[in-house]
């Protein structure tokens, strides 16, 4: 019965059935955390580990059937038994990042398509970070906390946790398919009713999380109405090659906006569910009860930003955090931050996927991000060009610079969404690989400019 439903649900709203079946597994989460406050808040630990494994099983069950069921369980079974019987050593955090992210590559090898598809490889890349991260958290639970972060400190386990609290925590509704990513603690404080502005009662987050779910459906809509205009497919028609210049740049522009909305209106959705349950409580600044906890979208810099750097920070936070918590700052004994980033970046792109798109994409996000830092520093330093950007100018060079940004922030999306060489190559060239171009020349020319507007410090 279920099946025609959701077919018929499909087909008036435009979009494959598996797609329909991922934005209603991220909604079911809203009644799920209405239970788990009206009824099993108080209940104990053992209960609601439960509730979370059983209502996640549930919901990858609706989403992948049959024997897709069993990578996760695989995965988190062999996480337990790592803890359990080799401790806190390097050698347990070197076995869990090889096998976790082995089993992630290997799914995504033998289930690789030329096109994105929603399978269970999508929520088993947000558990991979999960289980290395809980690999990461229980070593540092054997370290003395001078030695530690204040990241680290928050994150790390004191006593190796049950195979029961692993897998509640694997689970949980709220980030199982699509994030955001928490730690093993943070999910204990949950589960002990710690995780609100009441202490003993559940939170006060009704509200606050109602906003963040009518914000995320609200993009939802805009990506539904807008995106049948704006498919990956049409990059590939000859009517794409045959539009005048401009024309595909803009499309390459329109189409990267819209595109980007079906990732911020998931994760602010599921981010939602994290408020109502308590987990994306950050405790209170100023006076203020914090929600923030668990956000994956700063959704305001995401959309004013006319900063490259601005809206990597605003996009994905949870993931990036993850990566600069466990690789870019754990790679600190290599005593080069250029290096440790392009080692963050590597890590990234082979999590994402092995289609030549995600080295293309990940690589030009580096260039852009080591130009634009150089051109800030050229405005920093050139008295000019400061008082240029502080002029009654500015609006004019903000609309400039932000359609710079919104353009070449879609051009290397086109090889992370078109994922192989011969697609994404194809419309590189029709757009005379425009954005390798134009940063190239920036690069080439930034010090030439620095010479002539920066003025040269004098020596006594």
């Amino acid at each position: 019965m279920a099946a025609p439903l959701l077919q018929k649900l499909s087909e008036s709203l435009g979009s494959p059935e598996p797609a329909v079946r991922l934005i209603l597994s991220i909604l079911i989460g809203y009644p799920c955390a209405a239970v788990y406050r009206q009824f099993l808040f108080h209940q104990p630990a053992t209960v609601l580990h439960l509730f979370h494994l059983f209502s996640g099983l549930a919901l990858a069950a609706f989403n992948f059937a049959g024997a897709q069921l069993y990578h996760s369980a695989v995965c988190v079974l062999v996480q337990f038994l790592m803890l359990r019987l080799m401790g806190r050593t390097v050698t347990t955090v070197l076995s869990s990042f090889t096998f976790q992210m082995f089993y992630l590559l290997a799914g995504y090898y033998y289930t690789a398509t030329e096109q994105y598809d929603i399978k269970w490889t999508m929520p088993h890349c947000v558990l991979t970070l999960k289980l290395v991260g809980l690999a990461f958290d229980y070593y540092d639970g054997g370290k003395e906390p001078s030695k530690l972060s204040a990241e680290q400190r928050i994150g790390a386990l004191s006593s190796v946790p049950s195979l029961l609290e692993v897998a509640g925590f694997s689970y949980f509704y709220g980030g199982f398919l699509v994030g955001p990513q928490f730690t093993l603690r943070s999910y204990q404080k949950l589960v002990a009713g710690e995780l609100s502005d009441c202490p003993g009662q559940p939170p006060n987050s009704v509200f606050p999380a109602m906003k963040r779910f009518a914000l995320g459906f609200f993009f939802l809509v805009i990506y539904a109405i807008f995106g049948p205009y704006y498919q990956d497919s049409y990059y590939l028609t000859d009517e794409f090659e045959a539009q005048p210049f401009w024309y595909r740049c803009v499309f390459i522009l329109l189409w990267g906006k819209v595109m980007l909305y079906k990732y911020v209106s998931c994760w602010v959705i599921a981010e939602g569910v994290c408020i109502l349950t308590g987990l994306g409580y950050n405790g209170m600044v100023d006076g203020k009860h914090q929600w923030d906890a668990c956000a994956n979208m700063k959704v305001w810099l995401f959309e004013t930003t006319p900063l490259f750097g601005g809206t990597i920070a605003s996009f994905n936070i949870n993931t990036n955090a993850w990566a600069a918590r466990h690789v870019f700052k754990r790679l600190k004994f290599l005593g080069n931050k250029t290096l440790s980033h392009v080692s963050t970046l590597l890590f990234l792109t082979i999590w994402h996927g092995l289609h030549s798109g995600y080295i293309l994409c990940f690589s030009m996000e580096f260039f852009i991000i080591t130009v634009e830092r150089q051109a800030q520093a050229l405005v920093r330093d050139s008295p000019l060009l400061t008082r240029l950007a502080n002029s009654p100018l500015y609006p004019l060079i903000y609309v400039v610079q932000q359609f710079l940004h919104w353009l070449f922030m879609g051009y290397p999306l086109v090889a992370f969404c078109l994922f192989t060489y011969d697609k994404w190559l194809k419309v590189y060239s029709s757009v005379y690989f425009c954005g390798h171009v134009f940063f190239l020349v920036a690069y080439l020319i930034l010090p030439y400019l620095r010479k002539a507007l920066v003025p040269k410090k004098r020596t006594e």
